[in-house]
């Protein structure tokens, strides 16, 4: 006896289903990729700062106990918080949470004589990207609130510098 078609009464041979398309295979992985992307976003803790270094591999904090980085300050009273891109990221190296620095502007078309004092002993809040190559790395100050206009005012294209106090 022969295989017919469900319901049809015909001698045909039943087709066999055929595969997704190009254009379907392309939605899935799409799609797929989503709903990885989403889930991982969800497993993200909300606000939950990035180590030094931007690894983003979890675990646990630093402690004091452990040597670990050093924890971001609180912002003072009366303080302005600014985040600041170094013209030369290697300096953040060297500083620390705590520590003082005098915030220098160079101007967009590059004369470092002419420097400009925006901010004398300023504190450093955090230092964020120390040894990221990708940009990312930022410097965040403790300002008052004259300086950090002075500050995110300036020409796009200015460079800032830092100079480190003891």
């Amino acid at each position: 006896m022969a295989i017919t078609e469900a319901g049809t009464g015909s001698l045909r041979p039943v087709r066999r289903p055929r595969l997704p398309g190009r254009s379907a295979l392309l939605r899935a992985a799409l799609v797929a990729a989503l709903l990885g992307l989403a889930a991982a976003v969800l497993q993200t803790p909300a606000g939950c700062p990035q180590p030094p270094g931007g690894s983003g591999s979890p675990g646990p904090g630093p402690s004091p106990s452990t040597g670990g980085p050093p924890s971001p300050l609180p912002l003072p009273d009366g303080a302005v918080g600014v985040p600041v891109r170094l013209a030369e990221p290697a300096a953040l190296a060297v500083v620390r949470p705590g520590a003082r620095v005098d915030l220098l502007a160079v101007p967009a078309d590059g004369r470092a004589a002419e420097a400009d004092l925006l901010a004398s002993r300023a504190l450093v809040l955090d230092v964020v990207g120390a040894g990221a190559a990708d940009g990312s790395s930022a410097l965040y100050l403790a300002l008052r609130p004259e300086q950090a206009q002075r500050a995110v005012g300036l020409p796009e294209g200015s460079r800032f510098a830092i100079v480190v106090r003891g």
